[in-house]
């Protein structure tokens, strides 16, 4: 089986989106049983210097579908950046899955040489090939967003482990 763009990209973005989804029900079932309010958690950063929970589910789903509209050329969805709430924020993450799943595979697939030129911070860019683009950028850079909103809620005693990021809710009993 050749490795292509579109079996790198879609089927893992999709799958730790859903996982990213599943920690956010979890936060949320965390909240109503504890009896807090969860918006604690969408403002929470683990340092003074870090982005609150809530930019991290943005960064990471930006990242996701960002990767595969430079790629493919398909016009990425524009969101607003205004999610406050866990409702809001799982809201965002399941349009971006949808759209993910709408871009065909064969719009990524052959342009692994294709320059892909990014921003970087708030005024430069980067420009690398494609298939760079993809493993040493765009899926480190998701995990790491995705990672860091898993360690926000457990660090707030949300009842997740190793198990809930993997696998989210496909195969937990």
């Amino acid at each position: 089986m050749t490795t292509t763009l579109s079996s790198v990209t879609i089927p893992g973005f999709l799958n730790i989106l859903g996982n990213l989804s599943h920690l956010l029900d979890k936060a949320e079932l965390d909240a109503k049983s504890r009896n807090y309010d969860s918006k604690v958690l969408v403002d929470y950063r683990l340092a003074p210097d870090m982005l609150p929970l809530k930019t991290q589910i943005l960064i990471a789903c930006d990242a996701a579908k960002f990767c595969i509209a430079r790629i493919s050329g398909a016009e990425a969805p524009k969101f607003a950046d205004s999610e406050s709430t866990m409702e809001e924020l799982n809201s965002r993450i399941k349009k971006t899955v949808e759209w993910i799943r709408s871009v065909p595979a064969n719009a990524l697939d052959g342009l692994e040489d294709k320059e892909v030129t990014f921003p970087v911070g708030k005024e430069a860019t980067k420009t690398m090939r494609a298939i760079d683009y993809v493993n040493m950028w765009a899926i480190p850079n998701v995990y790491f967003h995705v990672t860091t909103t898993y360690n926000i809620l457990r660090h707030n005693g949300v009842q997740i482990g190793k198990r809930d990021y993997l696998v989210g809710a496909a195969n937990l009993a």
